[in-house]
């Protein structure tokens, strides 16, 4: 499925996104407040909702809160350049990235693939049947399913690509700019703090190990490393 959804209230902008999209080979639909733009995201209908954060009423944020309550939909955050508050909440809320405006459409476009083919299962690759596990947690990456003892686990695309990685490298620390590019699709710009932000995420929703420590730990100067137990 490769349907976009546009929530945001600059109908000239947006309006150019989508003509974009659309010649580019993506179905996309724009909405122009969010109270209508987390009723349409939650219709299982899109691929990805780009969502922006200035928006009149219901902002950016809260449309983001109530898309998060009942859906792990990648979502893309257009927020003002040097607006790094909203930002960095966007991302703690669970917002899988971010794009800073102005932008071009080529830009936006490029940002949409780089996540959705990351957070669609790769159905050629046989390997990605078999589950991954590493203590008590357990991967099955082609099914996007993550639990820990047995507990499903709610992530965001982006959180599970990122998982998925610290997974398969696990017992090793992996550089935060491996993580960006594994995970995100796109190279660590200076002073990024996505991955720091995503990673505390992760943190959160994972279990401890059997002394109490997280079993991801932050590997000074490395990155990060998921603990083998």
């Amino acid at each position: 499925m490769s349907k976009v959804l546009l929530i945001d209230d600059d109908v000239e902008l947006v309006g150019m996104f989508q003509e974009y999209l659309e010649q580019e080979g993506f179905e996309a639909r724009a909405v122009h407040d969010g109270e209508t733009g987390s009723a349409e995201a939650l219709t299982g209908l899109y691929a990805i909702a780009v969502l922006d954060v200035m928006m009149p009423r219901m902002n950016g944020l809260e449309t983001l809160r109530r898309i998060r309550a009942s859906s792990t939909m990648p979502i893309l955050m257009l927020t003002a350049r040097g607006d790094d508050t909203d930002r960095i909440v966007g991302l703690e809320l669970g917002a899988d990235d971010y794009v800073t405006k102005p932008c071009t459409p080529r830009e936006l476009t490029a940002r949409i693939r780089a996540i959705l083919r990351r957070s669609q299962a790769t159905q050629q690759d046989n390997s990605a049947a078999a589950p991954l596990s590493v203590g008590q947690l357990t991967m099955w990456p082609q099914q996007r399913r993550a639990a820990w003892a047995g507990t499903h686990l709610e992530l965001t695309s982006t959180e599970f690509n990122l998982l998925e990685v610290l997974v398969r490298n696990a017992g090793k620390p992996v550089s935060k700019n491996q993580l960006s590019e594994l995970g995100l699709g796109r190279p660590m710009a200076r002073f990024d703090r996505n991955i720091d932000v995503h990673l505390s995420s992760l943190r959160r929703k994972l279990g401890s190990l059997s002394d109490g420590r997280s079993c991801l730990q932050t590997v000074y100067r490395l990155g990060y490393q998921l603990i083998k137990e």
